[in-house]
Formats: structure tokens, C-alpha cells, sequence
């Protein structure tokens, strides 16, 4: 009896982990994570393969360690105790929380932040994972988990709508047909913008189509100098170039693609015609759980495949094919 209850203890002190090193994903066994002090450990329920973490296998960042930011988990211990036994998502930067950035309630600034799955914290990809308990933001019940995994980047998507004040009614481009366009174009549509979506492939534009987006798919000869508002959701080295030439003068490019290595740009166009190019990466959850909780985003036509975490390398090579969209991982 007593091998038996040791066993079970060892067993259940491991945990499967993916693992991205050097371009390659492997499934490891680890240790479960121990859980500091106002932290969270959380049992992954699903997590999402996005862009970001396909560029981290390509090289950005030279990262090395466990992937993924997008997840819903199950919360197994807290300090207050309330925590457990609920669904989460949760915010993926780590600050400090003392620094001047976070006492401005910058803490997505923090010089010394950690990133979930990104930087210096090891990701969602595993079984338990653990964040902040001041990160974590409960779920209602008419959000599944299939949605849920897509909180983060509909922040993101968001984002924009902090950082930019876009007038009901005002013309607005996004370029790019991938998930976070596809989540930017809804977002905008359900703000009261008149939003134009250009993508490449008529299948995904459908899916903002229905939320009433005007879409085109376009591969060349783009309007020139139309738009007070673009926004370069493309993936690519080439889309924000395509983003300024469609910008008015004294318009806004909001920068939403993260692309490993360096990127070409003509300065004298911005410069000349007195373009603002902004950064804009993560956002707020309270306004993205409030959509999907609405019913205003579509994120179900979203999802191309699933499989287990302990096939994470399949997984992995189905996202980075041409045309997939949102492939998930099954925490179990």
C-alpha cells in the first residue's frame, strides 16, 4: 500500500510541458510549477496557437522555453481561496508593480516585466501553469472555452480603441485576413466604424462580412492616401508600407503585426505627409470578455483544428499551413 500512495504522489507531481527550442517543439516531462505568493496555480483547460508564438519558432525573441499566452485554466490553489475552483483567463504581462510605470497604471510597460510564454515566464503550453492572482479575470459561464482562449487577442484588438479616439461612422482600413485582423474588423464594426476589411482570401473575409464589414480581397493596387484610420494587421514586412500609401495626410497607422527581423520603410512618405505610426499590442480584458459575452464577435468560424497538448508538434506544424486559422490545444 504504501508504493502505491508513493507512486501517485510522484506521478502526481509531474506534469507534460511543451518545449521550443531552436525552431523545434518537443513534449517534455517537468516537475509541477511551485505556486509563490499571490500567484495562481491554474490547470490549463485550452490554449491557442497564435502568430506571436509561430514567430517565436521562427526565431524572435531567441526564445527558448515553454510557449503560449493564450489559455483558459481552471484555478487548483490560490492564496484567497475564492479563486479555486474557477475559470480564468488571465493577463500575460508580469510587472513589478512598485516601479513608476505601474504606479501610472502602465503596468504593461514595467521595465522589469515578465511576459506569459514570451519572456522570462514559462508559458501556458503545460498542463499547470502560473500567473498573479491580480492577473486573472473570472469567466462567465455563457463564454466557452473554446472562446475564451481568444480573450487575449481580442484585447489586443481593443487596444486599438484605447489607444486611437475613432469617430462612429469614420472610414476605417484593416489590412490582413489572419485571426487578429479578423478579430480587429469586428471590433471597429461593433464600435460604429465604417470599416473596410482587405485580406487576401475570400473564405476568411466572410467572416467579418457577416458582422457587416465592407471586405475585398485585394493582392495589388490598393487605394492611395484614402484612409484617416489604417490598421496593419498583415503579418509581413510589406504590410505597413501598404498601410502608409493608404493613409491621408495627417492620418494614423496603428502597427498591430510582429514580425521577426528587421523591417524596410520608406521614411519620406510619413515624414512629407506628417503620418503618426503607433504601436499597439496587448489591451484590456474587460472590454473583450464584455463582446464575447455580448455575442458581437464571431470567434467560432475562427478555429480550423484541436489537438492534445501532448501532440504540440503536430499542432504547431498544422498553424504555421497557409490558410489555418486558430488551431487549439486540449489541456484535458
Amino acid at each position: 500500500m504504501q508504493v502505491v500512495v508513493l507512486e501517485c504522489k510522484a506521478k502526481a507531481a509531474g506534469m507534460i510541458a511543451v518545449r521550443l527550442e531552436s525552431g523545434r517543439i518537443t513534449i517534455r516531462n517537468e516537475r509541477k510549477p511551485q505556486r509563490p505568493g499571490g500567484f495562481a496555480l491554474i490547470r490549463l483547460l485550452a490554449g491557442g496557437i497564435c502568430n506571436t508564438d509561430l514567430e517565436l519558432q521562427r526565431g524572435y525573441y531567441n526564445f527558448a522555453g515553454t510557449p503560449g499566452h493564450e489559455f483558459v485554466g481552471e484555478v487548483v490553489d490560490s492564496d484567497d481561496k475564492a479563486w479555486i475552483g474557477r475559470r480564468v483567463a488571465g493577463d500575460i504581462n508580469l510587472a513589478c508593480g512598485h516601479c513608476d510605470y505601474c504606479r501610472r497604471g502602465l503596468q504593461r510597460h514595467c521595465p522589469t516585466r515578465t511576459v506569459l510564454g514570451i519572456v522570462r515566464h514559462p508559458g501556458a503550453f503545460r498542463e499547470f501553469l502560473t500567473l498573479p492572482e491580480v492577473n486573472l479575470h473570472r469567466l462567465p459561464d455563457s463564454i466557452s472555452n473554446e472562446q475564451a482562449v481568444f480573450i487575449e487577442p481580442l484585447a489586443a484588438a481593443c487596444q486599438i480603441l484605447d489607444q486611437v479616439p475613432i469617430p462612429p461612422g469614420e472610414p476605417v482600413a484593416v489590412l490582413g485576413d489572419g485571426k487578429l485582423g479578423l478579430l480587429i474588423a469586428q471590433v471597429l464594426q461593433a464600435h460604429g466604424a465604417a470599416t473596410h476589411h482587405y485580406g487576401r482570401h475570400k473564405e476568411k473575409l466572410k467572416i467579418s462580412a457577416a458582422a457587416g464589414v465592407a471586405t475585398e480581397v485585394r493582392r495589388a493596387k490598393f487605394p492611395k492616401s484614402l484612409y484617416n484610420f489604417v490598421v496593419d494587421a498583415t503579418g509581413s514586412p510589406q504590410g505597413l508600407q501598404q498601410a502608409v500609401a493608404m493613409t491621408a495626410p495627417l492620418g494614423k497607422v496603428i502597427m498591430k503585426s510582429t514580425v521577426h527581423g528587421t523591417t524596410a520603410i520608406a521614411f519620406a512618405p510619413i515624414i512629407v505627409n506628417e503620418i503618426t505610426l503607433i504601436g499597439s499590442r496587448c489591451g484590456r480584458f474587460e472590454p473583450a470578455i464584455k463582446l464575447l459575452k455580448s455575442g458581437a464577435i464571431d470567434v467560432d468560424n475562427m478555429i480550423s483544428d484541436r489537438f492534445p497538448l501532448s501532440a504540440a508538434k503536430q499542432a504547431f506544424d498544422r498553424a504555421g499551413q497557409k490558410g489555418v486559422m486558430k488551431v487549439l490545444l486540449d489541456g484535458g
